[in-house]
């Protein structure tokens, strides 16, 4: 039962952290660029909680706590102008039309941003205020027989490279092992004061265990460096998701890897039994994922309406009319069935369903 309670906790938690700063980007933008924000919602369908502030806006706390929207006045009409051309002129003030194109590209691209500021800040924190030991890239043994032992690396070499990218840690190499998927690794290693390039194929395990021995000395890092490893993280993870998505796409990974905000639940109620970091820690990933995922060009999601406003500035005019209504019903189509299916595996998955 007390399991049932961490892991409802979690979730609202952290959706509720996540999606309130993503939005407060939006409204944050808007109230910024002069237009008007008719509400500021966390959660969907009846309002439990609401009340209306100086600029009329409605503030609302809703029953279904599964994310949440910033209505602004007008965006609606951002592919019907004539319905802007035919407002009194009291009432485009305010209007999102009304402001210039650059304005409303910052309003969209603002919740994205949030969330990747929350992201740098939490890792930031994270890096400056707990203490960590670092496993160094040092390999303690190698599995007999594995890809990595018929490619030739022994214990006691030190990874440099995977595939060019710098290897300071064995969490990076774990990260850059995960990159690599299905395509053949360069490996640069470092051997009695030598460099040795091996090549690991592709393998769900390379057969390489670190040497327990190599680890820094616990310790935090000071202000500067914090920000720095905490932007270098939110870097990593962002560029992960990516190349796992671009992954599940062609085929590499399987698809059963997506879950819906069933895993979200699990996942978070665990972290916040593990401890405040580990918590904090889950937050800051799914900021990543939310920021990603809403920056992929499809309608309806943030990085289509930006490339919508980029293509406009391109051919130099509004794209407009009942087209454009077809492309965003059918974006919502494709994120309705992305649901049901992230939601089908995760149901599959606790019920072992084939």
């Amino acid at each position: 039962m007390l399991h049932i309670i961490w892991t409802i906790v979690g979730l609202l938690i952290v959706l509720g952290v996540v999606v309130f700063v993503h939005e407060a980007g939006h409204f944050m933008a808007a109230r910024w660029a002069g237009v008007r924000v008719n509400a500021f919602s966390i959660g969907f369908g009846p309002a439990l909680l609401q009340w209306k502030d100086k600029h009329n806006t409605v503030w609302k706390l809703c029953c279904l706590p599964l994310g949440g929207y910033v209505s602004i006045y007008g965006q609606e009409d951002m592919f019907h102008r004539k319905k802007y051309a035919d407002l009194p002129k009291a009432k485009k003030i305010g209007h999102y039309l009304s402001v210039p194109a650059w304005k409303q590209f910052i309003i969209i691209a603002a919740g994205v941003m949030m969330n990747f500021i929350l992201a740098w800040v939490i890792y930031s924190a994270d890096f400056m205020f707990r203490p960590r030991s670092v496993q160094l890239p040092v390999v303690g043994q190698v599995v007999r027989d594995s890809i990595a032992f018929k490619a030739g690396v022994k214990p006691g070499d030190i990874i440099m490279k995977i595939n060019n990218t710098s290897i300071d840690n064995w969490g990076e190499l774990i990260i850059a092992k995960e990159l690599s998927a299905k395509k053949n690794a360069d490996v640069l290693v470092a051997r009695k004061n030598k460099l040795i390039t091996v090549q690991l194929q592709p393998a769900l395990r390379w057969g390489l265990i670190a040497d327990g021995s190599k680890k820094t000395e616990p310790h935090t890092k000071s202000f500067f460096k914090a920000l720095y490893s905490g932007l270098r993280e939110t870097y990593h993870q962002s560029k992960t998701l990516l190349v796992v998505l671009k992954q599940i796409i062609t085929g590499e990974r399987s698809s059963k890897q997506l879950g819906s905000f069933i895993t979200i639940a699990q996942i978070s109620g665990h972290a916040l039994e593990i401890g405040f970091f580990a918590f904090m820690a889950i937050i800051a990933l799914l900021s990543v994922n939310l920021g990603v995922i809403n920056l992929l060009p499809l309608p309806v999601l943030d990085g289509g309406y930006l490339l919508i406003l980029f293509i406009e500035a391109i051919i130099r005019r509004k794209l407009d009319g009942k087209a454009m209504d077809i492309v965003i019903a059918v974006g919502w189509i494709l994120i309705l069935l992305l649901f049901l299916f992230t939601m089908w595996n995760d149901i599959a998955r606790v019920f072992k369903l084939g």
